[in-house]
């Protein structure tokens, strides 16, 4: 943060672990950024207005927007943002405008998107969404956002069609962190042919998921499989029964997948198994060029 910068608008990415802001002009250069460890699951109701001028309260020299997505529009967050239901575009302009002590501040959130069957939700998401179609014009597929819970978005005709969540992110913390298996897949390194055996073996029986997962174990004690091996295996084994799950969204679909790092990769290596090839897309930049294309949504 620093005292200088005198930004015309400010878009903020509030997770459920984090806050990520950006002092923004009018055309859509970056100022300057901040970010903070104060995501939604750490604040009360009160504690979301002072988080957010602990990052933006330099930048403040008069009224000023702020467009937010994410977490911070949950039920749990700072206000219960609304939903758009599919079939719809990911960028409306129902956005909720939050009440605020510091009557400079103008805070909106960007809706969520909501299906009624079966039954999903997001938020945040869709403004990764938005930011990927404002650069790509016209583009129809299949989106894959991974991470904790993991996405399969069908877009047509710049709408969201349908889309479905997988839990195998949040799956792969539990059980490597929480089962048995924790003391086989100890290990920070990766076994690049295991992984991709793991899902080729998966997508041809997803039924057997539950016996491949405590064969792990089983490997580990009687033929001195090592962790890195099984980490990269469960790994393998998760994502193979997602794929397999999901592959009426993007079996001959053009697919991108957005996402920075590891996870991302994983998603596109796996696809790439299913001769399903997928177009890598940073994560950071879609959701900044989402939350520019609201902001100069609600401006007109």
């Amino acid at each position: 943060m620093t005292d200088t910068i005198t930004p015309d608008w400010i878009a903020a990415d509030w997770g459920t672990s984090n806050l990520r802001v950006w002092a923004m002009s009018n055309a859509g250069d970056v100022l300057a950024e901040a970010s903070s460890d104060q995501g939604m699951g750490k604040l009360s109701r009160d504690g979301f207005e002072p988080a957010l001028l602990d990052l933006v309260g330099g930048w403040i020299n008069g009224p000023i927007t702020v467009i937010a997505c994410g977490m911070v529009g949950a039920r749990q967050g700072w206000t219960e943002a609304k939903y758009d239901r599919v079939p719809c575009p990911a960028a409306t302009t129902g956005f909720t405008k939050v009440t605020t002590e510091n009557a400079d501040l103008s805070v909106h959130i960007i809706p969520g998107i909501a299906q009624d069957a079966p039954a999903d939700v997001m938020r945040g998401e869709e403004t990764q969404i938005a930011g990927f179609l404002s650069r790509n014009p016209n583009w129809d597929g299949v989106i894959c956002l991974p991470g904790s819970h993991t996405k399969w978005v069908h877009i047509s005709a710049d709408e969201v069609v349908s889309f479905q969540t997988f839990m195998s992110g949040e799956l792969f913390a539990a059980i490597s962190g929480h089962t048995v298996l924790k003391h086989s897949v100890d290990s920070t390194g990766w076994d690049a042919a295991m992984y991709e055996a793991a899902i080729n073996e998966t997508m041809s029986r997803p039924e057997r998921l539950a016996a491949h997962l405590f064969s792990l174990r089983a490997e580990g004690l009687l033929h001195d499989m090592s962790n890195e091996a099984a980490r990269s295996r469960l790994s393998g084994l998760l994502i193979g029964a997602e794929l397999a799950a999901a592959r009426p969204y993007w079996l001959g679909q053009q697919i991108a997948v957005i996402g920075a790092g590891d996870i991302a990769s994983l998603y596109v290596k796996a696809l790439e198994l299913q001769g399903a090839p997928a177009t890598q897309v940073q994560g950071d930049s879609v959701t900044l060029a989402g939350l520019t294309a609201a902001y100069r949504r609600l401006k007109g």
